[in-house]
C-alpha cells in the first residue's frame, strides 16, 4: 500500500508488535480476540492509523460487517488524505453490501495515489461485482501485477454472456430502490403490470385464488395489479433493497434475493401463475427461464411476461443495456420449452425520453 507519511512510519515502529499479534490471531481464526486486543489498545490512546486498519480487518474476519464499516469510517474521517484508510473503508462498505459507496471510496484512494496497484485492483474488482466489465477492464489492464490476470479473465467472460450480469442488475436496482415507483410511473410511464393484468383477463377469464410467483418483483407493483385474483404471492429479485420495499408492501408470502434462472431451476410445480413484468429485458437467451417457468407451473398454469421487441433475428442488447427479443424467437423458444402460446400482443410497457418503447406482452400456457 501507499506510504502513510513520516508520521505513519513512526507509528509502524511503535505499533508493529500488537498489530502483528492481531494479524496472527486473525490467521489462526481467533478474530474476536484480535478485535478485543485492538479495541483495548485504541481505548487507551495507544493506537494510530495502523491499529485502526487492523481493527477493521479483524472485524471483517469475525463477520461483523457493520462494526467494520463503523470502524473504517472513523479511521477515514481521522485520515481523509491517506489512501490506505479509504481503501479499507471501501472494503468494509463492500462487505456490508454498499457497493456504490465502496466504488466511490476506491476512486478517491486512486485519485490520491494514481500509481497504486492495490487501489486499481480494488476498483476493478468492485466494478466486476457491479457487473461492469468494461469499467473493470479499464482499471485492471493498467495494474501491472499478476493478481489482475484472473480478474481480467473474469471480465472478458462477463462480456460474452447472453444476459446482463447479476451484479449489474443488483447494483442498478439497489440505486433506484428509494424512488423506484415514482420514477417508473411518472418519468417512464411504466404500465407492464397493468398490461399483463389486462392480458390475464382475456387468456384466463374468471381466474381467482391463484398461487403466484413474481419474477423480478421489484417493489411489488405487479402484486398490486394482480391482488384481486391471487390467494398468495411469492417474489424473487436480485436487489436486496427492492426486496425490502416489496416486503413493506405486505402482500408477499415469501420473498427471496435470488437470480431467477437459478431459482426456477429448483423446486416443484407449485404455481398457477408466474409473472415477469419488465424483467426479461435483462436476459438475452430466454431458454433457461422458459424451461424453469414450465417446471414450476402446475398443469394448466400460465406464464405472463413483457419484453422489448427486436425487429428480426433472435435477441440483441439495446443501447440502454436492455435486451430485445424477436417475435419469432419468442414463439420458437416457448414451444421448445413445452408451452402453448395463448397470446402474443404488441404493446408499450414503458417510455424512454418521452417515446413509447415497442414491446410484446406474452401469455404462455402449460396445457
Amino acid at each position: 500500500m501507499s506510504s502513510c507519511s513520516t508520521t505513519g512510519a513512526a507509528r509502524l515502529q511503535t505499533e508493529a508488535d500488537p498489530i502483528e499479534q492481531a494479524d496472527d490471531l486473525i490467521a489462526k481464526g481467533e478474530a474476536a480476540r484480535a478485535v478485543s486486543l485492538l479495541r483495548t489498545r485504541l481505548s487507551e490512546g495507544r493506537g494510530g492509523l495502523l491499529a485502526r486498519l487492523a481493527l477493521v480487518r479483524a472485524l471483517l474476519a469475525s463477520a461483523d460487517a457493520d462494526g467494520a464499516m463503523e470502524a473504517a469510517r472513523e479511521a477515514a474521517s481521522l485520515n481523509p488524505e491517506i489512501p490506505d484508510a479509504l481503501l479499507m473503508l471501501g472494503e468494509a462498505l463492500m462487505a456490508a453490501g454498499h457497493l456504490p459507496s465502496a466504488i466511490g471510496e476506491f476512486q478517491r484512494a486512486l485519485r490520491l495515489d494514481p500509481q497504486s496497484e492495490i487501489a486499481r485492483l480494488a476498483l476493478g474488482r468492485a466494478w466486476l461485482e457491479a457487473g461492469e466489465p468494461d469499467k473493470a477492464l479499464e482499471q485492471l489492464r493498467e495494474a501491472a501485477t499478476a493478481a489482475a490476470l484472473p480478474l481480467i479473465a473474469r471480465a472478458e467472460a462477463m462480456r460474452g454472456q447472453k444476459r446482463s450480469d447479476a451484479g449489474y442488475v443488483r447494483h442498478l436496482f439497489d440505486q433506484f430502490s428509494a424512488d423506484y415507483d415514482s420514477r417508473m410511473r411518472a418519468q417512464l410511464s411504466y404500465r407492464a403490470p397493468e398490461i399483463l393484468r389486462e392480458m390475464a383477463a382475456f387468456v384466463m377469464p374468471g381466474a381467482k385464488d391463484l398461487t403466484v410467483l413474481d419474477l423480478g418483483c421489484g417493489t411489488g407493483l405487479a402484486a398490486e395489479a394482480f391482488g384481486d385474483i391471487a390467494s398468495s404471492f411469492d417474489g424473487i429479485d436480485l436487489s436486496p433493497q427492492m426486496i425490502e420495499k416489496a416486503r413493506a408492501r405486505g402482500v408477499y408470502h415469501h420473498l427471496a434475493v435470488a437470480d431467477i434462472e437459478t431459482a426456477l431451476s429448483a423446486g416443484r410445480a407449485e404455481y398457477d401463475l408466474i409473472l415477469a413484468a419488465d424483467t426479461l429485458v435483462y436476459l438475452g437467451d430466454l431458454t433457461p427461464t422458459l424451461e424453469g417457468a414450465f417446471r414450476r407451473l402446475k398443469p394448466g398454469g400460465f406464464f405472463l411476461f413483457t419484453v422489448e421487441s427486436n425487429p428480426d433475428g433472435c435477441f440483441t442488447l439495446g443501447p440502454k443495456r436492455r435486451w430485445r427479443h424477436a417475435q419469432d424467437y419468442l414463439r420458437e423458444r416457448a414451444v421448445a420449452a413445452g408451452f402453448e402460446i395463448s397470446g402474443l400482443l404488441a404493446c408499450s410497457p414503458r417510455s424512454e425520453a418521452g417515446t413509447p418503447v415497442e414491446g410484446f406482452a406474452v401469455a404462455l400456457h402449460k396445457a
